[in-house]
């Protein structure tokens, strides 16, 4: 039910070629996938993100247990028929929502007591309470509970969530018994070496079907991001995809993949079109921007998204000043093909053993 194959390795750096197999199809890797947080990529329609060529999409199961709750997803179903979506879907654990979101929270071995922030409600999390949640949402790859340390923190703040994530991961392994859904085990430490280490030593004990890499991209250093990219892919089993979580960026998608990354999501897509931002191949634009307003041109000179083919940056900026819905959804289903043809053109390179090339041609154009 869960396959994941390597199809061709960069001879000039650790970028490799793969797939996933699950019940709901297969995932070409490296790959981003779309955040649909609340069960939608916010305002993208299923048929959009099957358009743009999307095989897998991230649910969160913090938001969806505290709203509709997983009780009620599973009645529906399971997550793919409440959403209408017919491809693959892997949840988040909400370990990083907790610990970011909550307004007040108390944390011990057993779990994680926190406040709602919709509502205040009390809750109490644990790794079995999780994994019950995530079951009964019926994705096709769950996620651990795992703490995620903050940036900056000290050596025994993070080494103490590395105990915890490894306590937790035991513990979510035991109980995870779903036959369709595999489980992921997060990979902790901070910026701090000797404890990634250490936290990838304690979950390969455990022989998860796959591996993430959790709490980067939180505040570090880009350098430190990538020097804990190279020391894990000498670290975590070759034969197993790995996921760098939260990150997105173009840069990182190209620098992580460069040190071996699979699988990769993140919010920026859709959060930068909410504000007016698109992605283009020279960098970021700021569409609401006053020097756009009588510009005619698409959004990217070289994209064939239904939207660069259709509107310009001039009827854009005016949707953008309006107010109108529009705006956001349109810059949205960019954003998404932007990063979705971007990982498309990578695996290219890859097969064709031209990754190196691509890699400082893309950074030749790209402004950041």
């Amino acid at each position: 039910m869960f396959k994941f194959e390597i199809l061709k390795r960069d001879s000039e750096s650790a970028a490799r070629l793969g797939r996933i197999t699950t019940d709901h199809g297969t995932i070409d890797t490296p790959v981003f996938m779309p955040v649909g947080t609340q069960a939608t990529v916010k305002s993208l329609t299923p048929e959009d993100l099957y358009e743009i060529g999307i095989d897998i999409i991230l649910s969160n199961t913090y938001h969806l247990y505290l709203r509709p709750g997983e009780d009620l997803v599973e009645k529906a179903g399971g997550l793919h028929h409440f959403m209408n979506w017919k491809r693959n879907i892997l949840t988040d654990s909400g370990g990083f929502q907790v610990f970011s979101l909550a307004k007040l929270r108390r944390i011990n071995d057993d779990g994680v007591y926190f406040n709602s922030h919709i509502d205040g409600s009390v809750h109490f999390l644990t790794p079995e309470k999780v994994m019950e949640i995530e079951q009964k949402l019926g994705a096709d790859i769950a996620m651990c509970f795992d703490e995620c340390a903050p940036y900056p923190c000290t050596f025994a703040e993070a080494e103490r969530a590395v105990e915890r994530t490894s306590l937790w991961a035991r513990r979510c392994h035991k109980v995870h018994k779903r036959e369709n859904q595999s489980l992921f085990g997060i990979v902790q430490g901070n910026v701090f070496p000797e404890l990634r280490e250490k936290s990838a030593r304690d979950l390969l004990e455990l022989d998860f079907p796959g591996y993430a890499i959790g709490g980067l991209s939180v505040g570090e250093p880009k350098e430190d991001m990538y020097t804990i990219l190279e020391l894990m892919h000498s670290l975590l089993p070759a034969a197993k995809p790995r996921y760098l979580m939260g990150v997105g960026t173009p840069e990182d998608l190209l620098e992580g993949v460069k040190r071996g990354v699979d699988m990769f999501d993140c919010v920026l897509p859709t959060r930068l079109a909410r504000h007016g931002t698109a992605y283009t191949i020279e960098g970021k634009i700021t569409v609401r921007n006053a020097t756009f307003a009588d510009d005619f041109s698409p959004l990217d000179r070289e994209c064939g998204c239904y939207v660069c083919r259709n509107y310009s940056r001039a009827y854009l900026r005016h949707l953008i000043k309006a107010e109108e819905i529009l705006a956001s959804r349109l810059l949205s289903y960019h954003n998404v093909y932007f990063l979705a043809k971007l990982m498309e053109n990578i695996r290219k390179a890859i097969r064709e053993g031209s990754f190196s090339d691509f890699y400082h041609h893309f950074f030749s154009n790209y402004r950041f």
